[in-house]
């Protein structure tokens, strides 16, 4: 393999000559572990769209002359079309601020800008990071990746989710059951009622989402090495949050308190944490689904789930809810995620938080796992859900709680009476109170009906 020499304010290194990254990568890649979870393909992008956008800025404040903002913004625009991934080889465990991959986007937008002009024109540093920290630039991107994810990817798949279980409701309709409160049997309730719940359930969190992911929208742009802004002039923070802003199709504005961007990250902990509730009642939904689907004759019984694929390698036509164990484990690492997160926010020192490559990293990938698991859930699941009718009816009329219409009539403790002797000797409700004769079997019929409990 041929290889160049590259160098920077540590010296010379060997760089091989395919690669358009200059010596900080190399170091970088040299020094830090290999062969582990890249950055982010969408903080890289979301990082290129910031050095496009500065290199627009900067000139038209007359820092940057407009051959080399061209030569910038020509290379930005041929990396966001894609095809150049082999080109960011940096790990997400580097330093804290991500200043390698920081390094790593402004050395490829560098050289691929000088092939572009066919001259050494272009410097990594003093043109395509100019008006830039990492410290500020990192997290800037990050907010503008969350968001472009959020709304891209996962805000979808929670909309068709939800939709698809507002339709299933509809089928459902006029279906009564059993309820259950403590895993125990309840007071009945509408099957179409419960599935709509999920619905509503769902749907409320893609707004809690939506409002949470508000606080990203304010950019650490501008605020530099701790905040102050030094080597940028006035109005550079305020035009680059413009400029993102007609790049993404995002409402971004830059925050007048730098500090508080570089620092904390707070709006990322405060997004994810809405990403958790909605992994919290997913889960809760599909151990839901779990349950009622249990069986198919010695359990529950009262869904029927898709049979995608043999549940056994052992048990012949055994059918298992793979689709709801598939997204109980994205749920799970979607909580874990958000304790690694929180963690990460509360451990900011002074000015800067050096946690930023862990929180995108989680933050991305939660939204990522979320998206796909939903979708297949959606698809391979929800639509597919079968109401067991004829379980449901059994169960129903089965239950012991309905004795809870009688309790206006005959008192708690009568009712508790008929529903402790029906259970003891293995009979229905309306058996035991024609041996005790509480109510007659008229009124008992007229009383106890499903159909007015809900």
């Amino acid at each position: 393999m041929k290889k160049r020499i590259e160098h920077d304010s540590m010296g010379e290194i060997e760089v091989a000559c395919d690669r358009l990254w200059g010596a900080q990568t190399q170091r970088s890649f040299e020094n830090f572990p290999q062969g582990l979870k890249l950055m982010p393909k969408d903080q890289i992008h979301a990082l290129i769209l910031v050095k496009k956008a500065a290199a627009i800025v900067n000139e038209s404040q007359g820092k940057l002359d407009n051959k080399r903002k061209e030569a910038i913004v020509r290379a930005c625009d041929r990396l966001l079309a894609g095809g150049y991934e082999d080109h960011f080889p940096l790990t997400v465990y580097q330093t804290g601020s991500g200043t390698q991959t920081n390094m790593n986007v402004n050395e490829v937008i560098a050289h691929l800008a000088n092939e572009l002009l066919g001259e050494d024109l272009i410097h990594p540093n003093d043109h395509v990071n100019m008006s830039q920290s990492t410290n500020d630039s990192f997290p800037t991107a990050m907010h503008i990746a969350s968001l472009l994810a959020i709304r891209d990817r996962l805000l979808p798949e929670i909309e068709n989710l939800g939709q698809a279980f507002r339709k299933k409701a509809e089928e459902f309709e006029g279906i009564i059951k059993t309820g259950r409160t403590h895993l125990q049997d309840a007071t009945p309730l509408a099957l179409s009622d419960e599935i709509k719940t999920y619905s509503d359930l769902i749907l409320r969190d893609e707004d809690y989402i939506k409002e949470s992911a508000k606080a990203l929208e304010k950019l650490a742009i501008g605020g530099t090495a701790v905040g102050t802004g030094l080597n940028t002039k006035e109005g550079y923070d305020k035009e680059m949050a413009r400029l993102l802003s007609e790049f993404t199709g995002l409402d971004l504005e830059a925050d007048p308190n730098k500090f508080l961007q570089l620092s904390s990250k707070g709006g990322l902990a405060r997004t994810h944490g809405a990403i958790k509730i909605l992994a919290s009642n997913l889960l809760k939904i599909a151990e839901d689904i779990r349950f009622l689907s249990s069986g198919p004759r010695t359990g529950i019984g009262e869904l029927i789930i898709p049979a995608n694929e043999p549940g056994s390698s052992i048990m012949p036509g055994k059918v298992n809810p793979t689709q709801v164990e598939m997204l109980s484990m994205i749920c799970l690492e979607v909580l874990a995620n958000d304790q690694a997160i929180t963690m990460a926010n509360s451990l900011g020192q002074l000015e800067l938080n050096a946690y930023m490559p862990l929180i995108i990293s989680k933050t991305l990938e939660s939204i990522d796992i979320l998206a796909g698991g939903i979708h297949s859930f959606n698809i391979h699941l929800v639509q597919g859900l079968v109401a067991n009718e004829e379980k449901i009816k059994e169960n129903l009329e089965k239950s012991l709680m309905l004795v809870t219409s009688l309790s206006p009539f005959i008192g708690y403790e009568k009712a508790a009476e008929l529903a402790k002797f029906a259970h003891k000797k293995g009979i229905s409700l309306r058996a035991a109170n024609k041996e005790l004769a509480y109510v007659s079997d008229e009124e008992f019929i007229k009383i106890v009906d499903p159909k007015k409990m809900i």
